[in-house]
């Protein structure tokens, strides 16, 4: 059989065209469906190893929330907020068990998770370890809870005042201390601080009877029960799958708060700063972010990529030279200090005012298109500068090197003996393969898409994703946290897709199909 051909004196033939279609199409639809089937396990262990980190870091979300406040209170008020704390924590799903199994042994209850305060269950988790009878400790823990009440219902007078603030702290210390012999001290403390006035008489019968349950705790000790392992189920009874997959929603019905989100779901749950639904507050910023990355990423290739290939087309001249040492002055200077002199110098009345120093403007979409894309660009020039500066230096000589390999080829050799133009030989042959470390680096660009520049918002103060994550760090915002950690986990498995695909169309040489 005649072989296709694809060269001819007038360029590619118009079956040429339909076999190098045929050959990118049906490998690369192959290709891109394996590496969907490798993303999902991948997007799983990110999701897991994220949510577990985020569920061990310290702090409460729900005593966020409720902005609690740990100072004296009447019985009443304290239970009414532990009430309400209890609920929070329950319509937030902190009281389930994190994943849906967990590696164990005997001597520890699944039910250990629903204790609402963190230090208590530390507490008693400790307990659990050193003695291994939960039904005692269990007994133990509630009758702590009803000495605290005890001492929090009792009327304040000038006779046991100073007695009932020694009582609540060395009640606070029992709740967060498991050694056995600051304990016995502690309960020592309690039976002298409830002589110290005749009123104190409920307190002291709940003390006694907490010191007793305590030696029940020690007297009835199982500790063998840690050494044998189990495994704890909880089914879809947890908190990763509430987050992953929620409650179905069917049609014309609501879905219960208490049941979850459901990430793949589209519904990213609730922030806990601002109450309001993560998508609303991730879409605020979502298109600033975007567009500001867009800008950058252009103006990063546009600028590096012929900068790179004059320098290498220059190699050892004065030119290379200057440029290369220039190029790593503006590489080593930090970008915050940066920003900082730029806002100073070039935003100031007393210097020079000529960008404005925050914000994106007060123009408005009403005011005209022209109007309002005109005022964006006033107030995007100075961060977008501030932004791409750091990366000439880095993508230049990525270029340079790349296109250096390049030019040491044969095939450029014999293109120059050929008596092609200069011009010709470097943008025709040696620029398309010289991309290579380039579209590698574009990959890692993706996650900028969402997450920005928390450095360069923060400074210009503009309402982007970088400001918002932040915020959410510092306010311990934990579902705003791993839904932009999960976006950026996606965009970055996207890029690296983009990047193989775009090596085949660069390198012909590079195929999809398995040889």
């Amino acid at each position: 059989m005649k072989p296709v051909e694809l060269e001819t004196k007038s360029g590619t033939t118009a079956a040429g065209k339909k076999f190098f279609l045929a050959r990118i199409s049906f490998p690369l639809f192959g290709y891109i469906l394996k590496r969907i089937f490798i993303f999902i396990p991948t997007l799983f262990i990110i999701s897991l190893l994220t949510f577990i980190l985020i569920a061990a870091a310290p702090g409460d979300p729900a005593d966020t929330m409720l902005n609690r406040s740990s100072g004296e209170g009447q019985a009443s008020d304290k239970l009414a907020t532990d009430r309400s704390y209890r609920e929070l924590r329950h319509k937030l799903g902190l009281d389930l068990p994190i994943f849906y199994l967990a590696p164990s042994n005997l001597a520890v209850s699944d039910t250990l998770i629903r204790i609402p305060i963190k230090n208590h269950r530390e507490m008693l988790d400790r307990l659990i370890y050193e003695y291994g009878n939960w039904p005692q400790i269990e007994t133990y823990y509630h009758q702590l809870k009803t000495l605290e009440f005890a001492i929090i219902s009792t009327k304040k007078d000038s006779t046991n005042a100073n007695a009932l603030i020694e009582l609540r702290n060395t009640v606070a210390k029992i709740f967060i201390h498991h050694e056995d012999e600051l304990l016995t001290t502690l309960f020592d403390d309690l039976k002298k601080n409830t002589a110290m006035a005749s009123n104190l008489v409920e307190i002291k019968i709940q003390a006694e009877a907490t010191e007793a349950a305590y030696g029940n705790i020690k007297s009835g000790a199982t500790i063998w029960k840690r050494y044998i392992p189990v495994i704890q189920w909880s089914g879809s009874h947890n908190q990763y799958h509430r987050w992953l997959f929620g409650e179905a929603k069917w049609f014309g019905t609501e879905s219960d708060p208490t049941k979850g989100s459901g990430f793949i779901r589209g519904d990213y749950g609730i922030s806990f700063f601002t109450k309001r639904p993560v998508k609303s507050v991730i879409w605020d910023g979502l298109w600033i972010t975007m567009l500001i990355s867009f800008l950058v990423i252009i103006i990063e290739y546009l600028i590096s990529i012929p900068l790179g290939i004059s320098l290498a087309v220059n190699k050892g001249t004065s030119y290379d030279s200057s440029v290369t040492v220039g190029l790593f002055l503006t590489y080593s200077l930090p970008v915050f200090w940066i920003g900082t002199m730029a806002i100073f110098f070039l935003c100031s009345p007393d210097y020079l005012e000529i960008f404005p120093p925050f914000g994106l403007g007060d123009a408005t979409w009403d005011d005209g298109f022209l109007y309002k894309l005109g005022d964006l660009a006033y107030h995007l020039a100075l961060p977008l500068i501030i932004a791409s500066y750091a990366s000439f230096a880095y993508l230049s000589r990525q270029m340079r090197g790349s296109m250096l390999t390049v030019l040491g080829q044969d095939y450029i050799r014999t293109a120059r003996a050929k008596g092609l133009p200069e011009n010709k030989v470097i943008w025709r042959h040696a620029f398309r393969n010289s991309l290579l470390p380039i579209i590698t680096i574009f990959a890692s660009f993706f996650p900028a898409l969402i997450g920005g520049s928390i450095i360069l918002e923060f400074l210009f103060t503009i309402p982007g994703l970088g400001q918002i994550t932040y915020a959410a760090v510092i306010q311990k915002d934990y579902p705003m946290i791993l839904t932009n950690t999960m976006f950026a986990a996606i965009l970055t498995l996207v890029g690296y897709l983009i990047s193989d695909i775009l090596y085949a169309v660069v390198d012909p040489r590079i195929s999809y199909s398995k040889k």
